[in-house]
C-alpha cells in the first residue's frame, strides 16, 4: 500500500483524530480511506445517468475571506449554462452562504460541486442532486 504525505491545519488534523478514536477506528488512515471512498463514489449513481437532474449546492465561508466570494461569482460565471439560479446571503456575524441551483448532467453537476469543494477556505459545501423527472426507476 502507497503511504501519501497530505498537509492540513493542526485543528483538523485533531478532530480526525478525536473522530477516528471515539468511532472505533484503527487510525488516521483508514478514516481517510473511508473518506475517499465515499467522496469518489458520490456521483456514481448510474440510476443518475443519462438524466436531467437539479442540484442544490449550498456554500459557508467566512465573510472575512474574500477570495472564495470571488471565486463563487467566477464559477456563477464560467458555469452560467449549468447555473439556474444563484442567492447569496449573511448568516449570522461572519459568514457568508452562497446557494445554487442547478439544472444539467450528473457529469456536469459532479464537476461544478468539485471546483466548489477545490475552492480554499470554505468552510462547508453541501449539495443534493434529484432528477427533474421525478423519481421513476429509482
Amino acid at each position: 500500500m502507497a503511504v501519501v504525505s497530505v498537509s492540513m491545519p493542526d485543528e483538523l488534523l485533531e478532530r480526525i483524530d478525536d473522530f477516528a478514536d471515539s468511532h472505533g477506528y484503527t487510525g488516521r488512515s483508514e478514516v481517510f480511506r473511508e473518506a475517499a471512498r465515499n467522496l469518489l463514489g458520490e456521483f456514481e449513481d448510474k440510476r443518475l445517468e443519462d438524466r436531467e437532474l437539479l442540484g442544490v449546492v449550498t456554500v459557508l465561508f467566512d465573510y472575512q475571506s474574500t477570495t472564495v466570494e470571488e471565486r463563487m461569482i467566477r464559477l456563477r460565471h464560467e458555469y452560467e449554462g449549468l447555473v439556474s439560479s444563484n442567492v447569496h446571503n449573511h448568516v449570522g456575524d461572519h459568514y457568508c452562504m452562497e446557494l445554487f441551483i442547478l439544472d444539467g448532467t450528473l457529469e456536469d453537476i459532479s464537476e461544478f460541486v468539485g471546483r466548489v469543494r477545490a475552492t480554499q477556505d470554505t468552510l462547508t459545501v453541501d449539495y443534493s442532486v434529484i432528477p427533474v423527472d421525478g423519481f421513476a426507476g429509482l
